[in-house]
């Protein structure tokens, strides 16, 4: 495994091996390229679980999508930001350079924005965030599983055809947009086996007190005590953090970021030392120099993909 040669790396040279601060993002997302494939949208979605909310969507549909054979999935968060041709993640055309390369099976991408309260989704947002991204994002609810499962996969099904197999299915963000889709595949691994979390935002944003201190929502601070005290579910995880990271009152994310790695990594331990029988979370990671930007991310999202989808051979 790739990390586990950067481990090896750390190890014998007596200092933690990382992505440098300023490692680039892949070129592939550093200029726009003309795709084999193409990006189809932005598509409007009205949520009725999230009523008043607008949010758009685009496809990447793969130069060989062939509904007969329906390809894997992904599905990524802030859909303004991944399907940018000049951003740190220039999703789409990753995708079709390591599907032509035969590095990772024929995916489909789905890039969805979250939603804005609003009638039609502003023309003039541009990379900004929708004004409803907190109260779907950082919040533990069921909504934003329920919006994802029961409105949006629908809509792009009425089109395209994806794998049903939660191993074949991704769901990745960076940020709040990476909590977010932690939530989904933690409330639901029989939908997706596999998470992409960069700077992900395990803080307390979705935390709201009473007048009185007590607390009536709680934030993604509590995701490690829940995993620790939870079945493990049959996913595989990956986490990219930086140490220059964000601290402020929500919490300080590289902290936040370790504890989810350690909680994980617990969870394993502990069912191995019971002997239980079941999944375990399969973990990799990589902790980096960087801010909170898609930059790092976005450098080792080539090989994130090839690493989720490491036993499924490209056909």
């Amino acid at each position: 495994m790739m990390w586990a040669l950067i481990l090896a790396l750390v190890l014998a040279t007596g200092a933690e091996a990382a992505v440098p601060r300023t490692t680039p993002a892949p070129a592939v997302a550093s200029q726009p390229v003309a795709l084999r494939g193409r990006l189809e949208g932005p598509f409007e979605l009205h949520s009725k679980i999230y009523p008043g909310t607008v949010r758009r969507y685009w496809v990447y549909v793969p130069a060989n999508y062939d509904p007969s054979r329906p390809p894997n999935l992904l599905l990524f968060q802030d859909g303004q930001r991944a399907t940018n041709p000049g951003g740190s993640l220039g999703i789409p055309a990753l995708l079709d350079k390591l599907i032509e390369q035969r590095a990772i099976p024929t995916t489909l991408g789905v890039f969805v924005t979250p939603g804005n309260l609003s009638a039609r989704y502003p023309d003039n947002l541009g990379m900004q965030n929708p004004d409803h991204r907190a109260e779907e994002y950082d919040a533990l609810s069921p909504d934003y599983s329920r919006m994802t499962l029961e409105e949006l996969l629908p809509a792009v099904a009425q089109k395209w055809r994806f794998a049903a197999e939660p191993r074949r299915r991704a769901i990745g963000g960076t940020s709040s947009g990476a909590i977010a889709s932690w939530t989904v595949a933690w409330r639901h691994p029989e939908a997706f086996g596999n998470v992409i979390s960069f700077i992900g935002s395990y803080t307390s944003i979705g935390l709201k007190l009473a007048p009185d201190g007590t607390p009536l929502t709680y934030g993604g601070d509590t995701y490690p005590g829940l995993i620790r005290k939870s079945p493990i579910r049959p996913l595989r995880v990956f986490l990219q953090d930086g140490r220059s990271d964000l601290d402020n009152e929500h919490g300080n994310w590289f902290l936040a970021n370790q504890q989810m790695l350690k909680a994980l990594e617990w969870a394993n331990a502990h069912a191995d030392a019971e002997k239980r029988d079941g999944p375990r979370y399969d973990i990799d990671h990589v902790w980096t120099e960087g801010a909170h930007s898609d930059a790092d991310g976005g450098a080792v999202l080539p090989d994130v993909l090839k690493w989720i989808w490491r036993d499924q051979p490209a056909k």
